[in-house]
């Protein structure tokens, strides 16, 4: 048997223009290269495939194909179609496609994007399925690198600087407080702000402590944390049902506006940024890339 290493796709043009161009000097034209080189090629050829595959025409110019050479036209399209294809894009239809991405994110920019995302999704793509997976950290890397996870959703800190990385939004902070609070609805000073009741979203560290505190600790001031808990996402309807206030990102805020009034908190506060994060094997996978382009829209940047 003839090892396939000594077949290269030099040798398979060659064959294919031959069939089509039964001619010497045609083919080579085809080809762009000399008539002494093609020739060298087919001699390549005769070896392999051990006949002479084109004879001379004894009625005029040109080659004939022998009937060993004629089997083989089906062959040769179909090779050249295989390799045709494997330079052509990768091909993704949102429209048709039945695909589940997988979206690792805390509950904070889960709140901030889920709605939007999924809306434009079931409009645009409805046969996509969307799975918001809470984030292991210790477990991204080789998630991402093995397409368990497509994005990952999160500031920047236990980021893997490997990753390639592209800003979703800003967000500043906001206090919360339930509609008809007792304390009113007028602006909040530093000193009436620390004596409130606050509710704190904490996972990790002191429950009772967070970054506002130490910000205020910065400034002479302690607040009164009176509660504690783990979930965003059970933090607005606690606001809502008592006398606490929370001081969270505003946009994820904004969304319980019919039940919580929002004021600006009587402290300086670094907004904080939301990035998305996608391994670098697949920039250039339309179907990673057109996730990518949807968080964008629902998170309002330009795509």
């Amino acid at each position: 048997m003839t090892p396939i290493s000594d077949m290269d796709i030099d040798l398979i043009l060659t064959l294919d223009a031959l069939l089509q161009d039964r001619n010497i000097t045609h083919a080579a034209a085809r080809l762009g290269i000399s008539q002494p080189a093609l020739s060298a090629r087919l001699a390549r050829l005769r070896t392999l495939f051990g006949e002479p595959l084109f004879i001379p025409s004894p009625h005029g110019r040109g080659v004939l194909p022998t009937p060993r050479a004629e089997a083989l036209r089906p062959q040769v399209a179909s090779v050249l179609r295989g390799i045709s294809a494997m330079f052509a894009p990768t091909a993704f239809d949102a429209q048709t496609s039945s695909r589940t991405f997988v979206i690792a994110l805390h509950e904070n920019p889960a709140l901030m994007l889920g709605t939007g995302l999924l809306n434009q999704i079931r409009t645009d793509a409805p046969g996509i399925r969307l799975r918001f997976a809470l984030p292991e950290i210790a477990d991204l890397p080789q998630q991402l690198e093995n397409g368990d996870v497509d994005i990952y959703i999160g500031v920047s800190a236990g980021a893997h600087e490997g990753w390639v990385r592209r800003k979703l939004l800003d967000d500043a902070f906001a206090t919360a407080q339930r509609k008809g609070h007792p304390r009113g609805t007028g602006p909040l000073d530093l000193e009436s702000y620390c004596a409130l009741s606050h509710l704190v979203v904490s996972s990790a560290g002191d429950p009772f402590t967070g970054f506002v505190d130490q910000t205020l600790a910065g400034l002479g001031y302690q607040r009164h944390v009176a509660m504690s808990t783990q979930s965003y996402a059970v933090a607005p309807a606690l606001i809502a049902g008592t006398d606490l206030v929370c001081t969270l990102p505003e946009r994820m805020l904004k969304q319980f506006a019919s039940t919580l009034d929002l004021f600006a908190p009587p402290l300086p506060l670094q907004p904080i940024t939301i990035n998305m994060y996608w391994h670098p094997k697949n920039s250039q996978d339309p179907a990673n890339a057109w996730l990518r382009e949807q968080l964008l829209r629902a998170a309002g940047r330009q795509v």
